[in-house]
């Protein structure tokens, strides 16, 4: 069974007919002020269908709106707006681990509890001095830094090594 409002509706369209016409005309209080109302909501939606009427469009402006509503009904979107995976958010989590992930990291690498003795090889070249006989303008000078743990050997003038000086 219809609700009133339903049946309200279809007379005003001009869809109730017979029996289910009379009985409706027949429940109203006052049939002369509904049909006054009916007039006008007619006139209302004739003028309503001349104002607002869709407005054809062309070919090219059908086919493009086809596909903004395709494309509209086929893309999820999550919370009314869509999402890429690197929001600020996480692209500022990401630098901040990859940063603490950097320090550990030189840390554990940098920390050297037992430094490397000085090795012989290095001992045997700064024991070593030119033969002025094979190279007489030859010069070796020796920089070394304890804290920094370098030597640099600086040699000038050396015109060939001597036999005794081949690495052990």
């Amino acid at each position: 069974m219809k609700t009133f409002e339903e049946k309200w509706t279809a007379w005003l369209d001009g869809q109730l007919t017979g029996k289910e016409l009379e009985d409706f005309e027949a429940s109203l209080p006052d049939k002369a002020a509904a049909e006054a109302e009916r007039n006008d909501a007619t006139k209302l939606g004739t003028l309503l269908k001349q104002e607002l009427g869709a407005q054809p469009f062309s070919n090219e402006e059908f086919f493009s709106n086809q596909l903004r509503e395709r494309i509209a009904r086929e893309t999820p979107e999550r919370h009314g707006a869509r999402s890429t995976w690197w929001t600020v958010p996480r692209l500022a989590w990401t630098g901040a681990v990859s940063v603490a992930l950097f320090m550990i990291c030189a840390v554990v690498v940098m920390q050297d509890k037992n430094p490397a003795p000085q090795s012989d090889y290095l001992t045997q070249i700064l024991n070593m001095r030119v033969d002025n006989s094979v190279s007489p303008n030859a010069t070796i000078s020796v920089f070394e830094t304890k804290e920094d743990r370098v030597t640099v050997i600086w040699t000038e003038g050396l015109q060939t090594l001597p036999s005794d000086f081949a690495a052990k």
